[in-house]
């Protein structure tokens, strides 16, 4: 679960498995390494905010540099003043003001001494550049670049930095900053020896990542198996889960999912899913639950036309617009609202 992209340095995340009815505590993944979201780009920048929306800082590329350096300078500055404050004897410290207490620089501390991980919103060569840039000059990682569709271009870099790469199979031509975007760009990241995943902003295409990896086997020639491992084993890398989960062996996590078809093939579909080993979806059961649901909505239909038919008041139905909101959603909110 991430923060949006509207901000240099985002919320911080969790990560969760999608237990069917469970309380929200029991969605998050027990012992997983803490993560947050950074962004770079035209979103945080505010590239396509209008006109009138010039007084939030920062308003250029450079002003995202900017950003992170002043916040990570802080931190380190934070971290010294703890330090020196920690290394106090008790009557001392009692003699002492204590450093006032900031959560944003408590979690900026956490990723230089390697205790949260960074995803980072990226496109464009420059400014994957620029951020590889200013993580070696302070002293952080970036752990993963997500999108990252100029990734092809820096891979060596990112390599060399340690970096992991998230990205679109296909997508391009979307907004100004996916201008060089090409669908050989997971292979080629693939082959500059990156571990690799295929994402989704998507909230349909999220669930049917197993057809964009296949992809790759099309656009880069991947074997099969390399093309499944960029939505198995490789994210789970990334999260630093893979000892527990990302593929089937003893010891980990139970989560299966057994396909009608190949995986890589449009025509498959789930016919059986488990978490933890539990099944949570069967073909046969859902089938049988549609099936009582339409029985339910007829009867319903039947009970209202009835009543209707009894005399009973009737009012006219209200359109309600509907609509999902994903990384690049500006403004539409307030048409739905109207």
């Amino acid at each position: 679960m991430l923060h949006g992209s509207a901000n240099p340095i985002g919320g911080q995340s969790q990560l969760i498995k999608l237990r069917w009815g469970a309380a929200a505590e029991d969605l998050k993944v027990a012992g997983a390494d803490p993560f947050i979201k950074f962004a770079l780009g035209e979103n945080v920048k505010q590239s396509n905010a209008g006109e009138a929306n010039v007084l939030r800082f920062p308003q250029s590329r450079m002003g995202v540099e900017q950003v992170f350096v002043d916040a990570f300078t802080r931190a380190r500055e934070y971290e010294k003043e703890w330090a020196a404050y920690n290394k106090l004897g008790k009557g001392q410290q009692k003699k002492t003001e204590a450093p006032r207490r900031d959560l944003e620089l408590d979690a900026l501390v956490e990723i230089l001494n390697n205790k949260r991980f960074i995803t980072c919103h990226s496109y464009v060569q420059s400014e994957i550049n620029m951020l590889l840039s200013v993580a070696d000059r302070l002293g952080f990682k970036v752990n993963t670049f997500t999108h990252i569709l100029e990734g092809y271009k820096v891979a060596d870099k990112m390599k060399a930095h340690g970096a992991a790469a998230s990205t679109f199979a296909d997508w391009w031509g979307y907004k100004n900053e996916v201008r060089d975007a090409i669908p050989y760009n997971a292979a080629i990241m693939h082959d500059a020896g990156l571990t690799v995943a295929i994402n989704s902003d998507d909230a349909e295409m999220s669930r049917r990542l197993n057809q964009e990896a296949a992809k790759t086997v099309k656009y880069g020639g991947l074997s099969e198996e390399e093309a499944l491992k960029l939505v198995t084993i490789n994210p789970a890398k990334m999260l630093h889960v893979d000892k527990q989960m990302g593929s089937i062996k003893e010891g980990k996590d139970a989560d299966v999912v057994l396909w009608s078809a190949h995986p890589l093939s449009i025509y498959a579909h789930a016919e059986r899913t488990f978490v933890d080993g539990r099944q949570f979806f069967d073909v046969e059961s859902d089938k049988a639950l549609r099936l009582e649901m339409e029985k339910e909505r007829l009867r319903i239909v039947q009970k209202m036309l009835a009543a209707k038919k009894g005399g009973a008041p009737t009012q006219t139905p209200v359109a309600k617009a509907t609509g999902h909101f994903h990384c690049d959603t500006e403004g539409e909110e307030k048409e739905l609202d109207k």
